[in-house]
């Protein structure tokens, strides 16, 4: 059982309430790839009837956040399918959303919110706060996005903001990965201020590049770890043998 999830208060549309804790906490990676969801188990954690924990796990199996196995849910682990897949559909959304984006702003005002995240992540950076850093690049993400426009868009945007959460995760820990994603913020929020939708767009663009290489890096680790836990411990050499061929 996942103690790290936290008992909920019964407001109206509790499905929701669930549904967002639950991708919160795949996209934290409080819940970890390979990890069991049953419905029975994470409506007692929750301290909610088993309906909407029903409705929220269909919502993030419909998403892609969870695929069904046996008789429940759990959270899948990265191919490089995936990752293709997201960053497919990231490249063709965000670039545009944000030359969209920037046509809304029209006062210092607007970017706020945008302006407040990149000095916290900097901040962040500057004392190797991990957590700090990703919430403010979350933040950050989430400024922009509530800038675009067309509903439509944005909704697409929303869909897959649990999967990318997840990736940062993955990837953030790292210095570098750190410091490519703060230049990266900084550019699209330079474009965001001049107004300037092509440089927006071609920002982003490279900071998406710069996130999948990041990323990648990040699975290959992962995988060797994985590959030398399970590789079978080599045999200590003979030392009677030694011995023996010494006299």
């Amino acid at each position: 059982m996942n103690t790290s999830i936290k008992p909920l208060e019964r407001p109206a549309g509790l499905a929701d309430r669930v549904y967002n804790q639950l991708r919160d906490n795949i996209g934290s990676h409080q819940i970890k790839p390979g990890e069991r969801l049953q419905e029975v188990s994470l409506a007692a954690q929750l301290g909610v009837s088993r309906t909407p924990v029903r409705e929220a796990l269909a919502r993030l199996e419909s998403e892609g956040m969870i695929v069904v196995e046996g008789r429940g849910f759990v959270v899948p682990e990265l191919t490089d399918a995936d990752i293709d897949e997201i960053y497919q559909l990231r490249f063709l959304l965000e670039p545009a959303a944000a030359s969209i984006a920037v046509a809304e702003v029209t006062s210092p005002t607007d970017l706020a919110s945008m302006s407040a995240a990149v000095d916290d992540a900097v901040a962040a950076e500057r004392n190797g706060d991990f957590r700090a850093f990703l919430e403010a690049n979350s933040r950050f993400h989430h400024a922009w996005r509530a800038l675009v426009p067309n509903r439509r868009m944005s909704k697409l945007l929303d869909q897959y903001v649990g999967h990318v959460r997840f990736l940062r995760v993955l990837t953030l820990g790292d210095a570098g990965a750190r410091k490519a994603a703060l230049t990266g913020m900084k550019a699209i929020h330079a474009a965001f201020r001049k107004r300037d939708a092509e440089g927006a767009a071609q920002a982003m663009h490279k900071h998406l590049e710069a996130a999948k290489l990041f990323l990648v890096q990040a699975i290959e680790q992962i995988e060797k770890e994985k590959a030398a836990e399970t590789a079978p411990e080599s045999s200590p050499p003979d030392s009677s043998h030694r011995r023996s061929a010494r006299s």
